[in-house]
């Protein structure tokens, strides 16, 4: 499943929780109105899931890894392809 950009993603969570009372379990509606159900729709869609608390889940569990630093690789040093070495001296052939 491929999920929206992370900004996209952040910004859906955060309009759809303003709306809804997080003290209710499972998030009472604060604002029973059209918005509220085009944004628990639209979650619903893009984390592929049919039940809104869920796709929230979903959707926390797949923004918290995307802010998880990423190990930059080792870099190589370049090849030479000549008879130096990798310190920039000369080897020594026999």
């Amino acid at each position: 499943m491929l999920m929206p950009d992370p900004a996209t993603l952040r910004r859906l969570v955060d309009e759809y929780e303003a709306l809804i009372d997080p003290e209710e379990e499972g998030g009472a509606v604060v604002k029973p109105d059209q918005r509220v159900q085009d944004l628990a729709y639209t979650l619903c869609v893009s984390t592929g899931t049919r039940d809104v608390r869920r796709a929230l889940e979903r959707a926390r569990r797949h923004l918290s890894a995307v802010r998880q630093p990423v190990a930059p690789m080792a870099q190589r040093p370049p090849a030479t392809g000549g008879t130096e070495a990798r310190d920039g001296g000369e080897t020594v052939t026999r």
